[in-house]
């Protein structure tokens, strides 16, 4: 996984969101063990201070849990990563319109923009 940071936000909240968004996209499947804090840290090229801290609020947040001696484990509650999917899915659509309503879109015309992408991702005309 290539890991990306933002300097304008805590590091360890954009790590919860990178792990969480490979739980709910499926990339670590519900009872997947997750790589040790060492080896996610490694990769992130971060502290591992700093990836425990975030794998602490996945924990809390139930979307991971620990196994004494073996780890930490992706829930196999898929109602709550459907639920966490959809949460982020609507938060990603309300920033959508924010910044369309900026440009000076109407919410109406952010959709038939949308609608039309849709129309020519299926084959048809943009």
């Amino acid at each position: 996984m290539t890991w990306h940071f933002d300097n304008d936000r805590p590091i360890y909240t954009q790590i919860l969101e990178q792990i969480s968004f490979l739980i709910i996209s499926g990339q670590y499947p519900p009872g997947s063990k997750l790589p040790s804090v060492r080896d996610l840290a490694s990769e992130a090229s971060v502290n591992p201070n700093t990836m425990q801290r975030a794998l602490t609020e996945l924990e809390r947040s139930r979307l991971i849990y620990s196994q004494r001696t073996s780890g930490r484990f992706v829930t196999e509650d898929q109602e709550l990563i459907r639920q966490m999917k959809e949460h982020i899915g609507k938060e990603k659509i309300l920033s959508l319109f924010r910044d369309m309503e900026q440009l000076g879109y109407h919410p109406d015309q952010t959709i038939s923009l949308i609608n039309k992408i849709i129309t020519f991702k299926n084959g048809g005309e943009a």
